[in-house]
């Protein structure tokens, strides 16, 4: 065919089988949305803001396991989106970001809206193209979609220039991806499977080291059937909550800055580590000489680069954690003696006796953790779970009895305020059959409350329960425990009336300051199936417990603060 290149865009992303599009037009990109606005084949969901574009379609990808896509102008509109493409990337989420730039004529002259859109994308993306010629785009467009999905997920970064899109040229989709310096190890060289299995036979305490790698490469049931079958317990990266199911014997929880107790003793005791799918971040390890400092380390990972990076691994094997599983536990199972661990499962239940993970009750404001294990026992497996950053993000990753991979979905690494609520609208778009929750804090859901519009206009209710404090809370604890209580610029006290807010965008708002109008006002925002503001009063000084100071050993934990 024949056909312009704005055209192209919309050929390829129904070749790709896109259902769905989250963006904000402008002019550079008019013309790809003239031809939006002539198909059928897929959605368009106008946000409010181009930050909320990228992290609806990074709640979309995180929910579905598709390529999420994202379409925006040139100037401003890009620059708007690339803390969106910077969260996608550090937290490894498959999107393809399609922005519009001004003509080839007018590049590098200072142009209304110009903007280096490929320069300033180029360290957080997995590759960009900034695209000359339309006959380009077929072959590039295709590219972006096979990069973003395969090997290490991520964001890739399509700009196209305004007369590009206006270019007459060839459509041709049929020809496959041909990278020479692209080619993702996708199955792990035997010989250091056998050599990783032999280690897992003569160890005494292996723990099982679950990453968010794990969730992307679909291998949750796999990493089920394979603690199960040697008897191995395990813990999770933030990224990876749901990979076991909460009531699992062999989970002991979360590890890390925020992890259990439990969870941090383990690793700081264990002789064997397994890591799957994870990249060793300084949140899990905290001070790297003392980290697993007795363990030979087993790490799995399709990114060469992550390997070693940060702790140096004996077994280091290239692949997908799949597909490195599939060849793994025929091995293990037979040469791995399952009692052999049960003295250290024995240990670990120890540990959990020691310090469980808990909190007590307020008799003031409500609990902030009692509200997230209430959310788990009325809704449980039927909601997703998305959050904003802060405290109540640590306190959702802890308290929530997650059941199955995807079903939770946070900002990780690049910790983005504002991502939560519309990320919780991109999962809801994946995933209309299950109730789609935002745990956010009043400081976050500020930061993209305009998204109240977008989900009312798209029938896609979200129930935002605010676990409102008053406070920036997680700098409001740091500034307690480490400022000697300076709380500079977290005080929220002023705020606007939520319930107000959330019925002036036609949504329903309830205030909440009890238990039994939590769950009065949860029920009926579910019955009701709209998009809502729970705004819960919590304990304004609640701290996240317990807490591995920066920098410090994972066994050397707070496990309470005392106010002096």
């Amino acid at each position: 065919m024949q056909i312009s290149g704005a055209q192209m865009v919309i050929e390829a992303l129904i070749a790709e089988e896109v259902e769905v599009v989250f963006g904000y037009p402008g002019g550079a990109i008019m013309n790809v949305y003239d031809a939006i606005y002539q198909q059928n084949s897929f959605q368009h969901i106008l946000t409010r803001h181009e930050q909320a574009a990228v992290h609806a379609a990074e709640g979309y990808a995180k929910a579905s396991g598709r390529v999420g896509v994202a379409m925006i102008t040139s100037g401003p509109g890009f620059t708007n989106a690339v803390t969106g493409i910077a969260d996608a990337y550090m937290d490894s989420v498959p999107l393809v970001v399609i922005s519009g730039q001004v003509p080839m004529s007018l590049i590098g002259t200072d142009a209304f809206q110009e903007i280096d859109a490929v320069g300033i994308s180029r360290p957080c993306t997995k590759h960009n193209y900034l695209v000359t010629d339309a006959k380009d785009l077929p072959r590039v467009l295709k590219e972006a979609f096979y990069l973003a999905r395969t090997g290490r997920p991520g964001p890739v970064h399509v700009d196209i220039p305004k007369d590009v899109t206006a270019q007459i040229a060839l459509f041709d989709y049929s020809k496959e991806v041909e990278l020479e310096t692209y080619k993702p190890t996708i199955k792990g060289n035997v010989r250091q499977i056998k050599k990783a299995v032999d280690a897992i036979a003569h160890a005494k305490r292996p723990l099982l080291y679950l990453g968010g790698g794990v969730i992307s490469s679909g291998a949750s049931d796999l990493v089920r059937e394979f603690s199960t079958a040697m008897n191995i317990p395990a813990v999770e990266t933030f990224m990876a909550r749901g990979t076991l199911h909460h009531s699992d014997p062999l989970l002991i929880s979360m590890l890390g800055m925020h992890g259990s107790y439990a969870a941090n003793m383990a690793m700081s005791e264990t002789d064997l580590v397994i890591g799957l799918g994870a990249r060793f971040d300084d949140r899990v390890t905290g001070k790297i000489s003392e980290f697993a400092k007795n363990a030979q380390i087993i790490h799995v990972d399709i990114d060469p680069a992550s390997i070693s990076k940060l702790v140096n691994a004996h077994f280091p094997i290239v692949g997908d954690v799949k597909n490195v599983l599939e060849t793994l536990i025929p091995l293990a199972k037979e040469q791995v003696d399952p009692s052999r661990y049960a003295p250290w499962i024995k240990t670990i239940a120890n540990f959990n006796k020691l310090h469980p993970l808990g909190y007590t009750e307020g008799t003031d404001r409500l609990k902030p953790q009692w509200v997230v294990q209430r959310i788990g026992q009325i809704l449980g497996d039927g909601a997703n779970i998305s959050t904003d950053v802060g405290q109540h993000q640590m306190w959702t990753a802890q308290f929530y009895p997650f059941s199955r991979p995807r079903q939770w979905n946070s900002s990780g690494g690049l910790g983005t305020m504002g991502y939560g609520f519309p990320a919780a609208i991109g999962v809801k778009r994946a995933d209309k059959g299950r109730v789609s929750i935002n745990i956010t804090g009043d400081g976050s859901i500020l930061m993209n409350i305009q998204e109240l519009m977008t989900a009312v206009e798209y029938d896609l209710p979200v129930i935002n329960v605010i676990l409102n404090n008053n406070f920036l809370g997680m700098v409001r604890q740091w500034q307690t425990m480490f400022y000697d209580k300076r709380h500079s610029s977290t005080d929220l006290s002023i705020q606007p009336d939520f319930v107000k807010l959330a019925e002036s965008f036609g949504g329903v708002g309830y205030r909440v300051t009890t238990k039994e109008e939590f769950d009065a006002a949860l029920h009926d925002a579910i019955e009701k199936n709209v998009v809502a503001i729970i705004d819960v009063a919590v304990e304004r000084f609640e701290n996240v417990l317990p807490m591995v100071p920066a920098g410090g050993s994972l066994f050397n934990m707070m496990l309470e603060y005392k106010d002096k």
